[in-house]
């Protein structure tokens, strides 16, 4: 059966692992999911990143998942907001502001898988992917 939202499902994947306080979590990669995966390391959410190769020579992308001392996912909510249904574009003066810029919200835009604020500074909109904080 083919997948019709691979964001959707790897977001699921990361809520999920990090709700049964999982170590780490294996996603199909892709180009896409493989730049979210980047934004989430360089803001703080993941702990690590890497591609890992099973017995059978299938390779998945591993997100390491951090949790604060209480043994709190740091990520408290991960939403996503453009759907392959209804796509939610920004432009570069239109970009959300996630929790009163406790969060972020992550774009793809023409110059790649950006934070909301990373695109503001390049004066670039593009698909509002995800929200997170």
């Amino acid at each position: 059966m083919t997948m019709t939202d691979p964001i959707a499902d790897m977001l699921t994947r990361i809520r999920n692992a990090a709700h049964v306080r999982r170590k780490s979590v294996d996603v199909p990669p892709s180009k896409i999911k493989s730049g979210i995966a980047q934004v989430l390391l360089d803001e703080g959410f993941l702990g690590g990143v890497d591609m890992v190769e099973d017995d059978a020579g299938c390779s998945s992308l591993r997100l390491a998942l951090k949790y604060d001392d209480d043994g709190l996912s740091i990520i408290s909510s991960l939403a996503r907001i453009s759907k392959p249904g209804c796509r939610v574009y920004a432009g570069a003066g239109e970009i959300p502001e996630v929790r009163n810029g406790l969060g972020i919200a992550i774009l793809t835009t023409p110059k790649g898988v950006l934070t909301g604020t990373q695109a503001a500074e390049k004066g670039v909109g593009g698909e509002v992917l995800c929200t997170v904080y």
